[in-house]
């Protein structure tokens, strides 16, 4: 795809990692175009997808796709829509859901930010961000993800009490992004106190990365947040 440029918003991170094998690149150029999300404005996000869905939740930079497979897999009536950049994950992903047959999947390999303004008005269910990159020196910090820019951009795409769900291992990319949420007109937090963001989703499996996360003593946190209703 062409890449695309918002003076408010670019995606900052590698691309694409080693080489890709051959039927990995086959899938990039074959597979991957007839699940990517078509260009231009979107209408009704559920006729995009080859089965009836009820609802449709997007998870943003799904990296090795462990979580987004295992939530499409126990909720085959619910459309997902993925985004990732990164096409060696992008890769991987895909020789999964063909080898499953996997089809209530749509998929973004660009920014997301640029993607959340082209979905109609309360079209999605839910949102998550699950360990993105913390962008950790203080120069870098305006390269996160969350700002009070695509938290707007979320509350629109959201429905009334649709779900915000934010998880990291880096303390100071939780305090940014509660600190924000807090400030936002659009989201409730939805957690009463400390045990309730140390606690992993219901139905929450550990990818690799957050396994490593705590095997090197870095606790994570699970924020959740609800789009207002007015």
């Amino acid at each position: 795809m062409t890449d695309q440029h918002d003076p408010d918003r670019a995606f900052f991170g590698r691309r694409k990692g080693k080489g890709l094998r051959e039927g990995q690149a086959g899938r990039i150029a074959e597979v991957l175009p007839r699940l990517r999300l078509p260009e231009g404005e979107i209408g009704d996000l559920t006729a995009l997808f080859p089965v009836p869905v009820e609802a449709v939740r997007l998870e943003i930079g799904f990296g090795g796709g462990e979580h987004l497979l295992h939530r499409m897999r126990e909720s085959p009536q619910i459309g997902f829509i993925g985004c990732e950049p990164f096409i060696n994950g992008m890769a991987k992903f895909l020789a999964v859901i063909e080898r499953e047959g996997l089809r209530n999947i749509r998929l973004w390999d660009g920014d997301a930010a640029l993607m959340l303004p082209r979905l109609p008005a309360g079209s999605l269910d839910a949102t998550d961000l699950l360990y993105p990159d913390p962008w950790p020196k203080r120069r870098q910090r305006k390269r996160r993800f969350v700002s009070e820019r695509t938290l707007a951009l979320l509350a629109r795409a959201l429905r009334p009490g649709g779900r915000f769900r934010f998880a990291s291992d880096i303390d100071d990319y939780v305090g940014w992004t509660l600190a924000r949420l807090m400030a936002s007109p659009d989201f409730d937090w939805a957690d009463e106190n400390a045990d309730d963001w140390r606690q992993p989703y219901p139905g929450w499996i550990r990818t690799r990365y957050e396994a490593k996360a705590v095997r090197e003593g870095r606790v994570p946190s699970y924020l959740t947040a609800f789009r207002r209703a007015s």
